[in-house]
């Protein structure tokens, strides 16, 4: 029986450090599984019982980066339960299976290729499927052709039995529990714990997890994050920044100068904060929706202490409609109700003067974003999400801050 040599285990290793500092969220699940050598198999490849069978003469082609890109891909597999999946839309002949392969690969890919983590093996994106970004392969699998799989990532990712699955300490071709496999209730708890640690990363640091990461968590385990207190962190810290700052103005000459015939000298100058909220008024955002953004309009007002001159606000939603400044949030008109573009807001709000320090936007996500953030401001996404509406957000551009916006219990 061929074995993992002493540089091979080093490179694995090495791949697994390289994925863990690239998404450190998923570090439960990629040192939770087991390596096994399968010689002959032609593949790197999952299990359903969280087992890693690894074709030694396929290591020799593989550098640390890209062997961590694909230990990510894999993982992502068994994170998303990928089997038990196909066994509910009955995947069962080959030909459903690398079509489902397909589909799984596109559902983590999007993602991943955000990340920059996309695997040269297994490259299948939603588009090569005909089909749009952010969906499930369950939704892929519908409109997706027969073809060719790119990889065979392993009964982990179509439930399919593999004949290097038995490999190891439990018996062969059994889903037995091994002490280096997890199956059942381990594999759940598992899950449970990276979906804690996807959404301890994105209460700690918004914006580093990739919005399809966060749909699963949500999915998995409801959040526990505190939206308000993130929110008005978020906005306290982009308006002190903003506050912090201080420049030499000649607007007001020092009267040191005074003392020095013929010079004048310049003061220091410390800038007011200017905060515009773009509010999404188009057509998906319902009166439900709308009334929550005008709450948070007010406690935003409130929390900043900027009652007193106001901000500005901006009603959107493929053009500007409306621009006034408030004071409180029933001095807000909201108009328009079509589609939706908050790059449109964006723009318009950067071309303000005085110019804003911070844009806040209050948006349900079905909007396209800006490749670009605007110069000099910060943006702070404020993602409204309705308990009847799972899963169909746009992802926030990653130079914006975001807060997801949780329905009332």
């Amino acid at each position: 029986m061929s074995i993992l040599t002493e540089p091979d285990r080093k490179k694995i290793a090495a791949a697994r450090i390289w994925a863990v500092n690239r998404q450190p969220y998923l570090a439960r699940a990629l040192f939770a599984c087991a390596v096994h050598p399968a010689p002959g198999s032609g593949t790197i490849a999952v299990d359903r019982d969280w087992r890693l069978h690894v074709d030694p003469d396929l290591l020799a082609g593989f550098d640390p980066a890209e062997l961590g890109r694909l230990f990510i891909h894999l993982t992502s597999h068994l994170i998303r339960d990928h089997a038990a999946r196909a066994e509910a839309n009955r995947v069962a002949e080959d030909e459903s299976r690398a079509r489902w392969n397909r589909c799984v690969d596109a559902e983590i890919n999007d993602d991943l290729r955000i990340d920059g983590c996309l695997p040269t093996v297994a490259p299948d994106l939603p588009a090569d499927l005909g089909a749009a970004d952010g969906l499930l392969a369950e939704a892929y699998y519908q409109v997706a052709a027969a073809g060719r799989r790119r990889w065979d990532c392993g009964s982990g990712a179509d439930a399919g039995d593999r004949p290097w699955d038995g490999q190891g300490q439990g018996s062969p071709g059994r889903r037995d529990g091994s002490p280096d496999g997890l199956s059942g209730s381990r594999g759940d708890l598992l899950r449970l714990a990276v979906a804690a640690d996807i959404q301890r990363q994105h209460g700690t640091e918004p914006g580093t997890v990739a919005g399809g990461w966060l749909r699963w968590a949500e999915a998995v385990l409801p959040s526990r994050v505190d939206w308000r207190r993130v929110l008005a962190a978020e906005i306290r810290s982009a308006i002190s920044a903003a506050a912090g700052a201080v420049d030499y103005s000649y607007r007001r000459p020092s009267r040191r100068g005074r003392a020095v015939p013929g010079v004048v000298l310049p003061t220091m100058r410390r800038p007011v904060p200017e905060v515009a909220i773009v509010c999404d008024t188009s057509g998906s955002m319902h009166d439900g929706l709308l009334t929550r953004a005008l709450a948070e309009i007010d406690g935003i007002l409130v929390r900043a202490g900027l009652r007193a001159d106001g901000v500005r606000v901006l009603a959107v939603d493929t053009a500007v409609h409306t621009l006034r400044r408030v004071s409180r949030a029933g001095q807000v008109r909201l108009a328009g109700g079509g589609g939706t573009d908050m790059g449109a807001g964006i723009a318009a709000a950067a071309a303000l003067r005085p110019r804003p320090s911070t844009v806040i936007v209050l948006t349900d996500g079905y909007t396209p974003w800006p490749a670009q953030p605007p110069p000099g401001i910060r943006v702070v996404v404020g993602l409204l999400r309705d308990v009847v509406q799972v899963g169909g957000h746009g992802n926030p551009p990653v130079w914006a801050r975001t807060v997801v916006i949780e329905a009332e219990a």
